[in-house]
């Protein structure tokens, strides 16, 4: 007999035990009134010992009858949405995929709830170890089945995708809400970024909301941690990890002595919440290289979708955010791919920049943008640098024009005067940083074309925008134009710096007056990228400072303190600290701040990708 010789103790039951009827008999039964089979159903599927041949016996008859699983049995449904389907053996998740497919089709009420359970996987669980009588809650992240799991979701998503063709409109919001806490752990935050992603492969429609959420997300990462915290931290650390390697030298001057964990953690960031931006900017830029290319191959059409979408966040969300540090960047990469790309991205920050219907505060945001992405971004060529130059000058010209044919005073006034300033100040700043590349192969063509800018005009103009610029740009942009004879600032900057610049009051409160170096505000989007790991995309495409070593920075007495203190700023691209403000809506600004001239300008002539 089959029986004889069987190992009972280490041998599986060959058929599964269960209790009650069919779940045919216990729904008639339960709608008889009779629930005692019904509850006996809930906790057999309940149970967490439940094994793969009893799931799938159960999931075949419940398919059997799936039409009977009414809203009336809503409990029972989120019972067997419980069942622990995920990483179970190919059987199991084929059936359970079936179930699906069949309950969505038969039971649409129930297509929220099905999302939801999938949703719920896209991050590692959490598992509780008892230690002492005590429950910890510890994460599974190094679950080695994780990229398994992953895909039978993806699988059940796709099944329930098919069947329902509305379901993108339902799923966008479920993705939203399930969005990990930003505090989660790294590694949480990377499951969930990376499935978010993969659905749109599958799912294209909704690509632009689920980058907003995302792109959303990381923007209060980004703003919660300055730049200058992040240094601070990260230079610490290092100090910090040579004297323990001085030590260990000391001690076992060998290099097997050196942990491996060490080596492999050398990417890692110090500051918590830079890690976490960093994770998460790895895995937009590796997911926006994926897209943009088919076999090594840039796909034009695919790249140009992604831009729009991008760019589409990007107003609604990044140009509106103040003092954001590396999310922009995601933008800068993309536009890296194609030189029509930066080209169009340029031309669309101009035409934000000289709408007299834009607010004003997101017109300053654009001039930000436009002068730290022509001067950092080295893939964009002297031709087209000229280009922007060209367009950004001639705006300021007419709008010195309207000023002074309008028959008044013209007087230093930011809150009227606010996208003035901004663009004179990108203007300054591109040439700190380009002049050379201008000047460079023919001296004599790029000084007469630099005389051409006619910048003097600009300087001695009676908005004075070197009043208002940072001093460590108006100190380089000055020391700059002296030495090829361009423009002659120093008498004009030794004025300024003898009428003491607006006080405000402290924005902590109190009667503390102070006196205002950054009436601006300004930032530099394009600052040097801190973030190590997603910063190997971004350096080969970077262009750093190079302190002009034959270049003597002139400064008077008045202005030395000022320079003094923000040289190294400048130097190391950095800028002012500010509070970070994420998500400002058009509503919410002063509508004092608008410009009285609508001095309008043609589009940029580029060569348009799309």
């Amino acid at each position: 007999m089959e029986l004889e010789g069987r190992d009972f103790m280490n041998t599986p039951p060959m058929k599964t035990v269960r209790f009650g009827g069919s779940v045919v008999e216990t729904l008639a039964k339960y709608k008889q009134g009779d629930s005692s089979d019904y509850e006996l159903l809930k906790h057999q599927l309940a149970d967490p010992e439940i094994k793969d041949a009893q799931i799938i016996n159960w999931l075949q008859e419940f398919r059997n009858c799936v039409t009977q699983l009414s809203k009336d049995h809503e409990q029972l449904i989120y019972t067997i949405l419980r069942l622990p389907w995920v990483g179970r053996s190919p059987a199991v998740v084929e059936e359970y995929l079936a179930f699906l497919s069949n309950l969505v089709s038969a039971q649409t009420v129930y297509l929220c709830a099905c999302l939801k359970m999938v949703v719920s996987h896209f991050t590692p669980k959490r598992v509780k170890i008892c230690e002492g009588g005590v429950d910890i809650s510890d994460s599974d992240d190094e679950d080695e089945n994780l990229p398994r799991n992953f895909d039978q979701c993806h699988q059940a998503l796709q099944v329930i995708t098919r069947y329902v063709p509305s379901t993108s409109r339902f799923l966008m919001p479920i993705l939203h809400e399930n969005f990990p806490f930003v505090q989660k752990s790294s590694r949480t935050l990377e499951c969930y970024v990376h499935n978010l992603l993969r659905v749109t492969v599958y799912i294209p429609s909704i690509r632009r909301d689920v980058l907003e959420v995302i792109i959303g997300k990381m923007l209060k990462l980004d703003v919660s941690a300055s730049r200058s915290e992040i240094e601070e931290v990260e230079e610490n650390a290092m100090q910090n990890q040579s004297a323990e390697e001085c030590t260990e030298e000391g001690l076992f001057d060998m290099d097997e002595d050196v942990p491996a964990d060490k080596t492999s953690r050398i990417g890692a960031m110090t500051h918590p919440v830079a890690e976490r931006l960093d994770t998460l900017m790895a895995v937009l830029l590796a997911y926006i290289k994926d897209v943009c290319h088919v076999n090594g191959c840039l796909d034009v059409e695919r790249t140009k979708e992604l831009y729009r979408d991008l760019l589409n966040v990007f107003d609604k969300l990044i140009l509106p955010t103040h003092a954001s540090c590396h999310v922009q960047y995601t933008l800068f990469y993309l536009c890296s791919f194609r030189l029509a790309l930066a080209e169009a991205f340029l031309d669309h920050l101009w035409k934000i920049l000289q709408s007299p219907s834009q607010p004003a505060v997101l017109r300053q945001a654009a001039a930000g943008y436009l002068g730290s992405f022509l001067a950092r971004a080295n893939f964009i060529p002297v031709a087209t640098v000229r280009a922007c130059l060209d367009l950004l000058l001639s705006w300021i010209h007419r709008y010195i024009d309207s000023q002074d044919s309008s028959g008044r005073q013209a007087c230093c006034d930011i809150n009227l005067h606010g996208p003035f300033y901004t663009t004179c100040q990108a203007v300054f700043y591109t040439l700190i940083f380009r002049h050379r590349a201008i000047l460079e192969g023919n001296m004599k063509k790029g000084l007469a074309y630099l005389q051409s800018l006619n910048l003097e005009r600009v300087v001695m103009c009676q908005l004075n925008p070197l009043k208002v610029c940072l001093p460590s740009v108006t100190n380089m942009f000055a020391a700059i134009t002296r030495k090829y004879q361009v423009v002659f600032c120093y008498t004009l900057i030794e004025r300024n710096n003898r009428h003491v610049l607006p006080v405000v009051r402290s924005s902590t409160g109190g009667d503390c007056i102070t006196t205002n170096t950054n009436p601006l505000d300004s930032f530099f989007p394009f600052d040097p990228y801190l973030l190590k790991r997603s910063g190997q995309l971004i350096e080969p495409l970077y262009q750093v400072w190079e302190e002009p070593a034959d270049t003597e920075l002139h400064t008077t007495k008045a202005g030395q303190k000022g320079l003094e203190e923000e040289e190294d700023d400048f130097l190391h691209g950095e800028t002012p600290q500010t509070d970070g403000v994420v998500g400002m809506t058009p509503g919410s600004y002063d509508s004092n701040l608008r410009s009285p001239s609508s001095v309008g300008s043609p589009p940029i002539a580029f060569q348009r990708p799309f």
